[in-house]
């Protein structure tokens, strides 16, 4: 199982936000994958991020690379995954 790929529901683990789930959108590099909230749903705006700020979890869904903030919507809702996307995490730091 890759953990780092596109669909991927992941944690973010540093900066502003922090404690907050998102999904991969696109792998740019070996050190750099593009995600995103959507910023309506989990307050993650679409932006670039260093893999070693995330940690996937287990879920995944199905988009295509570069997906819309629609569309990632539409595929939590149909994976039943909306309200997990919506709770957050306390990180002890």
């Amino acid at each position: 199982m890759p953990a780092i790929e596109i669909g991927r529901i992941c944690l973010k683990l540093s900066g502003r936000e922090a404690g907050r789930k998102c999904v991969i959108l696109d792998v740019i590099d070996k050190n750099y994958a593009l995600i995103t909230g959507p910023k309506d749903l989990t307050k993650v705006r679409r932006r670039r991020t260093n893999i070693r700020h995330l940690e996937p979890f287990k879920y995944k869904i199905f988009i295509e690379k570069n997906a819309s903030d629609s569309d990632v919507i539409e595929a939590l809702k149909k994976e039943n995954l909306y309200e997990f996307m919506q709770t957050h995490v306390k990180l002890d730091i």
